[in-house]
């Protein structure tokens, strides 16, 4: 009887041990849904798993498809941590409440122009707008992005509708000027822009001479720059007048879908010094948190023409994309 009894009491001590023991997945594994490009955030992801022994499944595709699917998925999604291109995919998941709070120490790390006014998601490297440009065909430059909607840049500007950050443009647009304008622009950009899938494909054709100029993000130039070799560059980059919507400052961002520990060690790993370090000297973008300079031939962000606009309102993708598909450009 007495061995019975203390069998199963060292059978319950060792089950209890064990669960004491018990390895908890939401610390060691992580699941990403990834708008970033592979080739630029994958080697930071490696080194994030190094460092920490956490392992990361990705999934790459584009910000907006990702938000997209996220909606779908709901609570239900298998995605510890949304890496979005930009804010409007980010705060199209965040209105939906399918994001955490951000704990407070992460936020204040970066500036609140680049975060979610609820804390919901963080900027954690900066890009802007800008106009790419051949200065061999192109001696005006266009004083305001609605210039482009002048009939002499038929065939000449390049647009990429798909992409993510011109989508987060759009809507920066209807915020600032209203649907109606914004249409009026996205018809004319259905008659002159020439239609490319992503910004470097924009820059390629404006290099070799296929189209006289383009709107993309400015650290596709520079990171051609680093690989072509400084002067190499058939191109050059302009900002539109002071204010203007063309000359958006966007930030690419994460948020967090679970209450993992890893999703934020993840979002703490981004926001140091060594990956703003990584964002300033690898990817060209631009660092969020203080005390990292930016990259060689960047002008500090505050003295970028922006508009005053908060990201937050960036949120409305489903209404973006509805003005864009109504002017046949997807």
């Amino acid at each position: 009887m007495f061995k019975k009894v203390l069998s199963g009491a060292l059978l319950v001590a060792t089950a209890v041990g064990l669960a004491g023991c018990a390895v908890d997945e939401s610390e060691t594994s992580l699941t990403v849904y990834s708008g970033r490009s592979e080739t630029l955030v994958q080697p930071l992801i490696d080194k994030f798993t190094e460092e920490t022994g956490i392992e990361v499944e990705v999934r790459y595709a584009g910000s907006a498809e990702l938000a997209a699917q996220i909606l779908e998925e709901g609570q239900n999604s298998p995605a510890d941590v949304f890496f979005s291109q930009d804010a409007g995919a980010l705060g199209a998941v965040g209105k939906a409440g399918l994001l955490q709070t951000i704990p407070q120490d992460l936020l204040d790390l970066v500036g609140r122009s680049y975060s979610a006014a609820d804390g919901s998601w963080v900027g954690v490297s900066g890009r802007v707008r800008v106009l790419n440009y051949n200065p061999e065909k192109v001696t005006d430059l266009p004083n305001s992005v609605f210039d482009l909607e002048d009939p002499i840049w038929k065939g000449r500007i390049a647009i990429a509708p798909t992409n993510a950050s011109f989508q987060a443009f759009v809507t920066a647009m209807r915020v600032v000027h209203g649907d109606e304008e914004t249409s009026r622009w996205l018809e004319a950009m259905a008659v002159n822009a020439v239609i490319y899938e992503e910004n470097s494909a924009i820059l390629e054709a404006v290099e070799q001479g296929l189209v006289d100029a383009g709107l993309i993000n400015h650290y596709y130039w520079f990171a051609m720059e680093k690989e072509v070799g400084a002067g190499a560059m058939k191109s050059k980059l302009a900002q539109f007048a002071e204010g203007d919507v063309g000359n958006l400052i966007n930030a690419a961002g994460v948020g967090l879908l679970s209450d993992s520990g890893a999703g934020k060690k993840f979002v703490e790993f981004l926001l140091s010094p060594e990956s703003q370090e990584y964002f300033a000297s690898e990817t060209s973008e631009y660092p969020l948190i203080a005390g990292v300079p930016v990259g060689a031939g960047l002008s500090p962000l505050g003295e970028i023409p922006a508009p005053k606009i908060d990201l937050s309102d960036l949120d409305s993708l489903e209404q973006t994309l509805a003005l864009i598909r109504a002017a046949g450009l997807i």
